[in-house]
């Protein structure tokens, strides 16, 4: 029974989408990215693949395409020969990497129903499957299954409030045995698979360590930031959404002058920004602004303005603000951990990721109901730089001590396909 309800929820999910997308923006592109996909690949994937082994990686969005890209580059080295097909559920992850010259083939996954799964795993094939993190789509991995593809999932983290423990799990647990392991960031998380009867699971962390790690290494040098900069203090605020920036917004001005501050929104909206920039105290100018030639240097805000340069922006950093955590979900704090900041972000829904309970139980990070928790512990860090430096120390240690994730799943991949 549940299994008719879950093709029925799908078929409801594809009608809406389709239905709302006029409206959305977002929508609108996942749909029209979806289009005609699965006869284009007909036409052209096979030779295209020239009978080489397939890996597919699929990634929800751009966060998870990040935390899988050190195994999609490990893969890469230690199989050249072999074709990488990366796919993509979220726009916000297919638009802005899908020239990514990491994979061979690039593309929306077609929504999970019997007949898109059955064609996309006939066409594609798959001689192994990577899914990042939390992507379990019961028709895609059966038909997987099927195929006689290896199935590996990696990155994820599981909580006894999920579905797949509840009583009434029975089919989403289902799903969990289609896979041929699961790497997972805890103990945790293996103990609650194995009482789930799921015993082929192992911890190997969170990749996301091993890239911010590499990011690190090869962050780009920015010469118009360092310009801005200068000798000041400077705050990067990462990844801010408009609830952060109520938050952000009085805790910059009450340090006005003493503090300058980078400032790098999830979302470019220009609306958005202008009302920030109006309420500010001090002088605001807009990244797009210096690529087109005026100086930064006398400004006390610089508002980055494009998508994919926050991660070098950090390097540049004495501290970070991370949003999100005071709407849907805390946003990437190891980008900043990896620099050495010290971090802070709202206290609302920071509880679901483990990196940022461990630095928030460590010290390399804090938590703040409002206003006045934020300015504090700003005021504290501009006046007391020694204690920063030692909160930021212990983010940089936390990151270091984390990686090595991809290298266990590489070891698992050796001895499935060799």
């Amino acid at each position: 029974m549940v299994k008719i309800i879950y093709q029925l929820a799908i078929q409801v999910f594809a009608f809406l989408i389709r239905l709302v997308a006029p409206f959305n923006h977002k929508l609108k592109l996942g749909v029209e990215g979806r289009k005609g996909l699965l006869g284009r690949l007909r036409a052209s994937f096979q030779a295209q693949v020239a009978g080489r082994p397939v890996a597919w990686f699929h990634a929800a969005s751009l966060g998870e395409f990040e935390q899988g890209r050190p195994v999609m580059e490990a893969y890469r080295k230690a199989y050249p020969g072999h074709f990488i097909l990366l796919t993509f559920f979220s726009p916000s992850g297919y638009e802005i990497r899908k020239n990514y010259n990491g994979a061979d083939f690039i593309c929306y996954l077609p929504i999970d129903t019997p007949s898109n799964a059955r064609e996309f795993v006939e066409i594609v094939n798959p001689r192994i499957v990577f899914f990042i993190k939390y992507e379990f789509w019961f028709n895609y991995l059966r038909e997987l299954r099927r195929n006689g593809s290896y199935i590996l999932s990696f990155s994820s983290i599981f909580r006894p409030n999920q579905i797949f423990f509840k009583p009434y799990g029975g089919f989403f647990r289902g799903m969990l045995g289609y896979f041929d392991h699961l790497f997972v960031q805890n103990q945790a998380s293996v103990t609650l698979l194995e009482q789930a009867g799921i015993q082929a699971c192992s911890i190997a962390g969170d990749t996301r360590f091993d890239r911010v790690r590499a990011i690190a290494s090869n962050a780009r040098e920015l010469p118009e930031i360092e310009r801005f900069k200068g000798d000041s203090l400077c705050m990067i605020a990462g990844s801010v959404w408009d609830a952060d920036m109520q938050v952000l917004i009085p805790a910059l001005n009450g340090l006005a002058g003493k503090l300058k501050a980078i400032i790098a929104p999830h979302e470019i909206k220009s609306d958005e920004i202008a009302g920030w920039r109006s309420k500010l105290n001090g002088r605001s100018i807009l990244y797009s602004e210096v690529a087109a030639g005026q100086s930064p240097a006398d400004f006390d805000y610089l508002i980055i303005n494009n998508i994919g340069m926050l991660s070098s922006l950090y390097r540049y950093g004495n501290m970070a603000y991370i949003g999100g955590s005071f709407g849907a979900g805390l946003h990437n704090i190891l980008e900043a951990a990896t620099f050495g900041l010290p971090i802070v972000f709202g206290n609302k829904s920071y509880h679901r990721f483990q990196e940022a309970v461990d630095l928030v139980e460590k010290g390399g990070a804090f938590a703040v109901a409002d206003v006045n928790q934020l300015r504090e512990i700003m005021q504290n860090w501009v006046e007391n730089p020694f204690g920063a430096s030692e909160a930021g120390h212990v983010s940089a240690e936390y990151v270091l001590s984390g990686t090595g994730a991809t290298d266990l799943i590489m070891q698992k991949v050796k001895e499935a396909i060799s």
